[in-house]
């Protein structure tokens, strides 16, 4: 079998989501299981290039795993004409330019999300990386989980009928960082470094409505900052000038309404971090990262209002369990497999940076929507 080398300049590896999820559980995973297998049977192997601007960290890292090549100057792994690949996973307000001087070097571009700080610089983007003729993608990890995979699956089956009505909860108690250290950076929290939680998880939310139900169309969002006072990695006291929270409503085409809470100030009573209920003509599912939970029409109880009578039952034990029928990878390794595979062989990857740009444009509608206290309507993204 022919093995094709596949150089992937890695930027941001040093942080936590870069280094485990990407780096470890993603690129590497790949190149120890011998790469991946394409239609015409060559096995394409990564081969990570870390880039990063502490060189005391890169270096670290790459004598850990083995990695031979590894830079702080980015520009100089941008000119090199073994890699292929750039991956970013830099802060948010790092992350414009940086793609933007891999596409001119003519090298095929996946970032993490959002691609840039601006509908109108995403959109940039990826009108650039058209013109330069390089595939690129967003990553839209989400879409890859069991739950969201089981969901996807009910879709396509018809089980719901018409869907009429989705429901998310996302979030947990994240820590001031006084008496307990935050689990979260501190940028995430400040809007001059792009953080906020809109920006930050309404891209998500709209790929997973996007590709499993259909087009968003109109957003109505209540952003706020609730806890106005943190403390970074240091111990320092900072301004919370970041959102971080949101309440949505979110129309879909053919009338669907998706209500979507997000929340870092929230303790959680789900069984999992986020979880979606999606309500149909004919069946009902409620979905989280991993596991989904059904009910169907022809099963599904009478309930009656009657607050002076105690319940009799458990409302949670009348739904059933979708098995998962298959085995589940990593969602972002699946997602670097497919991205490897668009890149040698051309196959579909609806993952891009148009698609992310929409995402990016939902969140900004929900920002322009909190401002206002408006609906704010939303046309397609195109590139000009």
């Amino acid at each position: 079998m022919h093995e094709r080398v596949l150089g992937v300049a890695m930027n941001g590896v040093t942080g936590r989501m870069g280094y485990r999820q990407h780096l470890t559980r993603s690129v590497l995973a790949i190149r120890e299981a011998g790469g991946v297998v394409m239609p015409d049977g060559t096995r394409v192997v990564p081969e990570p290039v870390l880039v990063g601007r502490s060189e005391r960290k890169v270096r670290e890292i790459a004598d850990r795993h083995g990695i031979e090549r590894w830079s702080t100057d980015l520009d100089s792994v941008l000119s090199d004409d073994s890699i292929e690949v750039y991956f970013d996973a830099q802060i948010t307000s790092a992350r414009e330019d940086a793609v933007r001087s891999a596409i001119a070097a003519g090298k095929h571009i996946y970032t993490e999300k959002p691609a840039a700080t601006t509908l109108g610089a995403a959109l940039e983007l990826a009108k650039l990386a058209r013109a330069a003729g390089v595939k690129n993608g967003v990553v839209q990890d989400k879409l890859f989980l069991p739950g969201m995979l089981k969901l996807r699956r009910l879709v396509e089956s018809g089980f719901f009928g018409r869907v009429l009505s989705i429901r998310g909860e996302f979030g947990y108690w994240v820590f001031e960082g006084d008496w307990q250290e935050a689990q979260r950076p501190s940028w995430n929290y400040r809007s001059e470094d792009g953080g906020g939680i809109v920006l930050d998880m309404f891209p998500h939310w709209h790929y997973i409505l996007e590709h499993i139900f259909g087009p968003v169309r109109a957003v109505t969002a209540h952003a706020v900052t609730h806890i106005p006072e943190r403390r970074d990695e240091q111990g320092a006291s900072y301004d919370a000038t970041a959102d971080d929270a949101a309440y949505a409503v979110i129309e879909l085409d053919g009338g669907v309404v998706a209500q979507i809470n997000s929340s870092w100030c929230v303790r959680v009573d789900r069984d999992e971090l986020v979880e979606f209920q999606v309500d149909g003509t004919e069946g009902s599912a409620v979905a989280g990262l991993r596991e989904c939970r059904i009910q169907h029409r022809a099963v599904t109880p009478k309930a009656v209002w009657d607050p002076d009578t105690a319940v009799a039952g458990d409302y949670r034990s009348q739904w059933d369990r979708v098995p998962d029928n298959a085995d589940f990878a990593n969602g972002f390794r699946a997602q670097w497999e497919l991205f490897l595979s668009h890149v040698h062989a051309d196959t579909p990857f609806p993952y891009d940076l148009l698609s992310g740009a929409r995402g990016l444009q939902m969140a900004e509608a929900g920002l322009r929507s909190s401002r206002s206290g408006r609906r704010v309507e939303i046309e397609e993204a195109e590139l000009a």
